[in-house]
């Protein structure tokens, strides 16, 4: 299958121009048909020549995604269900914030993090995606804007769909490069959030790459009791591995990051856990924020529920008089299948039955 032209990097882009023996301008000309124009087929880049199209046919294709359902929320949110050329399906979420347009995008197909509330792992994770697949998400959104004339733009990204994003890493990095690149999309770094569940090592990495991209950390348990119960990840890193590398990454970017707390019914939720936490964080607490999340029911999770709202306020008030920076996560999507994979997991189930 030929890799999608969305996964190179503008200078790798460049490199292959000249390897193909061509002129290493034709490359930015190319860029800019993908990227500003953002064109759908070679065909349509009328200052190349029908020799150099070939080239580039014979190479590339541009989108490999084929758009299979679309669900759009009362609230604004739209919820996309892609096909990959191997017929695996990804789910990518847009999201109409206040400060913007912001999509939420897929890295892996399935995932084997072992999350036991989430509808993303249902489905073991069956590969990574490559670069191009991750850009190509953020570009069908962005014709999606463009075709209704909406006037807006993709301004946001947050990297938190299907699968773990630094289990991807290489791949990752391409496509944070390639949506940031100033002459492209150029969606600024800080406009760009990771989510990783704790892969301390990779945190660390990430702390080197020099990208003011932000993080945020799925932590959702303030004691490795409850994170082991809830979180596989746990067990090969432990908060005291995954605090570590936090540190570690504060020191070395000075930069915020963002703790994911999903708030599950007697699980995580009492004002127990929610002191745990502040003391967890006492020493970090210029440099992090709480994000408290409501719980999305999965059928197949049905041993969690949602807390209620006087648990959450009770939680969220021990954490603001701990001085932790905190907020409950306003919700998107709800009518729409908002859980991460429930909308995947539901399509294929309906393909078994037909």
């Amino acid at each position: 299958m030929k890799p999608s032209i969305y996964g190179l990097q503008r200078a790798e882009l460049e490199a292959w121009f000249l390897e193909n023996d061509e002129k290493k301008f034709r490359a930015s000309q190319v860029w800019e048909w993908l990227y500003q124009k953002r064109v759908a087929s070679f065909d349509e880049m009328t200052n190349l020549s029908k020799a150099l199209i070939e080239k580039l046919e014979a190479a590339f294709i541009i989108n490999p995604l084929n758009q299979v359902v679309v669900q759009e929320s009362k609230d604004g949110t739209v919820k996309y269900l892609f096909q990959l050329p191997d017929k695996h399906m990804i789910e990518t979420v847009l999201m109409r914030q206040e400060y913007g347009m912001s999509v939420c995008v897929t890295t892996q197909v399935g995932c084997n993090i072992g999350c036991t509330f989430c509808a993303s792992g249902l489905l073991k994770k069956s590969r990574d995606l490559t670069a191009g697949e991750i850009v190509a998400q953020i570009m069908m959104v962005q014709r999606y804007f463009d075709q209704q004339d909406q006037g807006h733009r993709v301004s946001h990204i947050v990297v938190m769909g299907i699968g773990e994003p630094f289990d991807n890493y290489e791949n990752l990095m391409t496509f944070l490069h390639v949506v940031n690149d100033a002459k492209g999309l150029a969606i600024g770094a800080r406009h760009i959030t990771v989510s990783t569940s704790g892969l301390a090592h990779k945190i660390k990495e990430f702390a080197e790459n020099g990208l003011q991209v932000n993080l945020a950390i799925s932590l959702h348990a303030p004691n490795n009791d409850v994170r082991t119960s809830i979180m596989r990840i746990n067990r090969n890193f432990p908060l005291e591995k995954l605090m570590a590398a936090v540190d570690y990454y504060l020191e070395k970017t000075n930069r915020r990051i963002t703790f994911e707390y999903i708030m599950l019914s007697n699980v995580n939720d009492r004002v127990e856990h929610a002191q745990q936490l502040a003391d967890l964080l006492k020493d970090k607490k210029k440099l992090t924020y709480v994000n408290l999340i409501p719980y999305n029911k999965v059928s197949e999770h049905d041993q969690y529920s949602r807390s209620s709202k006087a648990d959450v306020l009770a939680f969220y008030d021990i954490l603001k008089k701990n001085g932790v920076n905190c907020v409950i996560r306003k919700e998107f999507g709800t009518d729409i299948d908002a859980a991460c994979g429930q909308l995947r997991s539901k399509q294929i189930k309906k393909e078994k039955v037909v």
